[in-house]
């Protein structure tokens, strides 16, 4: 396994971390919740971002240097997530998690 910077570890785990909150409040909370939580368009974000997430750290876990391309794009659709499930309310776990993760890639994307 090659060595990791430690602002990559950082990363890997903010993406993973995301990863798992979107993903779990998506097919839980969201769901449960209904209304505007459960509308597809909300859910297909969450589901993006949890899988965008997921794929980044993927990429840095394997040394690629295409890891830059991807932490940007991370960040992007991070920053929307957050910003979609804020106005939503009742997701802050969301919210911080998302928050967490675009800073940290946009940190690696630089």
């Amino acid at each position: 396994m090659h060595h990791l910077d430690p602002r990559m570890q950082a990363c890997i785990d903010a993406c993973l971390s995301c990863y798992q909150t979107c993903l779990g409040m998506s097919t839980g909370h969201c769901l449960e919740v209904g209304g505007a939580h459960a509308c597809p368009e909300h859910i297909k974000l969450m589901l993006a971002c949890s899988e965008t997430c997921r794929a980044t750290a993927h990429v840095m876990l394997i040394g690629s240097p295409h890891h830059k391309h991807l932490c940007a794009e991370c960040a992007d659709i991070c920053a929307d997530c957050a910003a979609e499930c804020g106005r939503l309310g009742d997701m802050d776990a969301c919210v911080r998690a998302c928050r967490a993760c675009a800073e940290s890639c946009r940190t690696m994307a630089a």
